[in-house]
Parts: C-alpha cells; sequence; structure tokens
C-alpha cells in the first residue's frame, strides 16, 4: 500500500510539471506580442515579462527540487529523485533553446536581408527544442511507471 504522502508529494509534481507548461505558453505569447511591437519594440514591456516568468519557473523549480530531496531523503524513492534531476537538466536545456530562439525570431524580424541564414538557425532550433520536449517525456514516462509501482 503506498502511503497518503507519497500520492500527494507525486501529484503536487504533477501539478508543477502543468505549471512549468503554461509558463512556456505565456513566455511565449508574451514573446509574440513583444515582436509585433518592433521595430520599435516595447522592450520594458517585456522586460518586465521576462523578469515574471524567471521568478515563475524559479519558484517551480525550488518546489520541485524540495520533492526530489523528499524522494531522496524521506520516501527512500532514488529513482524518481533520479528522474527528477534528469528533468531539471533538460529543463534547463529547454529554456536556453527557447530564449535562443526568441532572440533567433527577433534577428530575423530585424534583419529581414539574412532571411535565409535566420530561417536555418531558427529551423534548428526547434528541432533541438523538439528533441528535448520527446527527452522530456520520456523522463516523465519513466517517473509515472516507477511512481506506480506496487500501487
Amino acid at each position: 500500500m503506498v502511503s497518503t504522502d507519497f500520492k500527494a508529494v507525486v501529484q503536487r509534481f504533477y501539478q508543477l510539471q502543468s505549471e512549468r507548461l503554461e509558463t512556456y505558453r505565456l513566455f511565449e505569447e508574451g514573446h509574440e506580442a513583444y515582436l509585433k511591437t518592433g521595430p520599435h519594440y516595447d522592450f520594458e514591456h517585456y522586460k518586465q515579462l521576462v523578469h515574471q516568468i524567471t521568478l515563475a519557473f524559479n519558484g517551480i523549480s525550488k518546489e520541485v527540487l524540495d520533492i526530489k530531496d523528499k524522494f531522496q531523503l524521506h520516501l527512500d524513492r532514488p529513482d524518481l529523485s533520479d528522474h527528477i534531476d534528469k528533468l531539471q537538466c533538460k529543463e534547463k536545456h529547454k529554456l536556453q533553446l527557447t530564449a535562443q530562439l526568441q532572440l533567433a525570431r527577433q534577428r530575423a524580424q530585424d534583419h529581414p536581408e539574412d532571411q535565409e541564414a535566420s530561417q536555418e538557425k531558427i529551423q534548428q532550433l526547434k528541432h533541438e527544442i523538439i528533441k528535448t520536449q520527446e527527452a522530456l517525456s520520456e523522463i516523465m514516462q519513466d517517473f509515472k511507471y516507477d511512481s506506480e509501482e506496487g500501487d
């Protein structure tokens, strides 16, 4: 029988992952709105958005790391802790790629004369993000499988 505490921690982890996805969506929407303000970009508004997004991601990451510690230290589930470690690393990489993609999109908009090179870079980054999302999905599947063992 799996403890109620264990189930609550697993459930909270899933909620945090949902919050992280929603934060990415807001980040993407905000960047699209920012690009529409070009060529005289509303940088102050975008800077404020980036600050809010950063706070949200930091809060999510902090809580996910607390959950990782609970699995490792209190619930005797180092396997789930390891999955979260891998996930956090991939999430960090995805965020870096997302920021690079946003810069590449702005560069493409600001320098239409370099359209071919810009589009190539954008496609490369999109492909890397997709590969990272696939890796994240795999880690989440492994987490789900391992967390349901003995249920």
